[in-house]
């Protein structure tokens, strides 16, 4: 991707409120929770520091301070909220549970909280994300979490998004040493990876999937090391208005992993593992339709993006597919909805199935 394609990528995208029609899915399936504290409450610190990585490099964290009389009460509204993200919301595990530290990012859109939460027990610790809700993330998150191989724990409440950690290395760390750091096997295997993280993200249209977007997570399997790749910044979700914002492949961060799979696949390779992705979301999507059909209903009465990015997403992705289904789109919901029905539709005609439309 050139600078000026570079240049679409919203720099400040609007937060867009989860309307009550989006509320109700998410309370049917568990998304929403009468939490403690709100995004709001933790804006009322008193002062910060900054946070540095173990090279002495700015990392845009800053590690906030309360004011002591209310740092007692944040801290234990924190516990309650892990404890709700990650058990059934009783007070049993909140006395072994200690809040390190609560850092606040000044980069992206999302200004979230980071609180990292130690179990005193055994030290171990753990993560979670305080962020203003926004409905195209919120959407991204759901999206991921029924048509990823990953599963995705996060709780609305009102105006506050509350997010599990998700492990991994940073596709931008990871890369840093170079393509000669890694085996040819290793290299094959991350190429495969990401050229079906790639299409994952193009079928359900996540945008923005810059290396720091994303991370790698090895995982290891007898005598071998094995690398999956997962999002892990939703905020571009059905929002941009060009196709290749969806595409990582295009994007200029993304350079090093594109040369892998060119240096290690051959073409027909690549086509073979398009398809088998693109047939595993749409054995996903029937699997999942009641859900879906319900979250799709979610999106086609919600206004999640501009109206000139709508008619330039409708346009680029009618000439990429010569599909005239997209011509007809009116919201980003009718485009994914015509996205899946499409991914559907060939993988049913492939295999001579009945086509049901999502």
């Amino acid at each position: 991707m050139g600078d000026s394609e570079y240049q679409k990528i919203s720099k400040k995208k609007p937060t867009y409120p989860v309307q009550p029609f989006f509320n109700e899915y998410l309370s049917n399936y568990n998304r929403n929770a009468l939490i403690p504290v709100f995004y709001d409450d933790l804006l009322r610190f008193s002062g910060g520091i900054e946070v540095y990585d173990e090279n002495g490099d700015d990392t845009l964290w800053i590690r906030v301070y309360y004011p002591e009389h209310e740092r007692i009460h944040v801290d234990k509204d924190l516990k309650k909220v892990y404890s709700i993200l990650h058990g059934d919301g009783s007070d049993t595990s909140v006395p072994f549970l200690n809040i390190d530290a609560v850092d606040y990012c000044t980069f992206g859109n999302s200004k979230p909280f980071r609180i990292k939460v130690r179990n005193v027990l055994n030290d171990n610790y753990t993560y979670m994300y305080i962020k203003k809700a926004d409905a195209s993330r919120i959407y991204g998150l759901e999206l991921e979490h029924l048509l990823s191989p990953n599963r995705i724990n996060f709780l609305v409440y009102k105006d506050t998004l509350i997010e599990d950690h998700i492990s991994g290395i940073p596709g931008d760390i990871f890369i840093e040493g170079g393509l000669e750091s890694y085996s040819v096997r290793t290299q094959k295997q991350i190429a495969k990876e990401y050229v079906k993280f790639n299409e994952r993200c193009i079928v359900r249209l996540l945008g923005d999937m810059r290396s720091y977007n994303y991370v790698i997570v090895p995982t290891h399997d007898f005598d071998q090391v094995r690398y999956r790749i997962r999002a892990i910044d939703f905020d571009q979700q059905c929002y941009e208005g060009r196709l290749r914002v969806y595409m990582p492949q295009f994007l200029k961060e993304n350079s090093q992993y594109v040369e892998m799979v060119h240096n290690n696949l051959r073409p027909e390779s690549i086509e073979q593992y398009k398809q088998e992705e693109r047939s595993t979301i749409a054995k996903r999507i029937l699997l999942g339709k009641k859900r879906i059909r319900e979250l799709l209903n979610c999106m086609l009465q919600d206004k999640i993006s501009s109206d000139e990015k709508i008619d330039q997403l409708k346009k680029d992705l009618f000439d990429y597919t010569k599909d005239s289904r997209f011509k007809e789109c009116n919201c980003m919901g009718e485009i994914l909805e015509t996205a899946f029905n499409f991914v559907v539709k060939h993988y049913q005609d492939v295999n001579g199935f009945r086509v049901e439309r999502t």
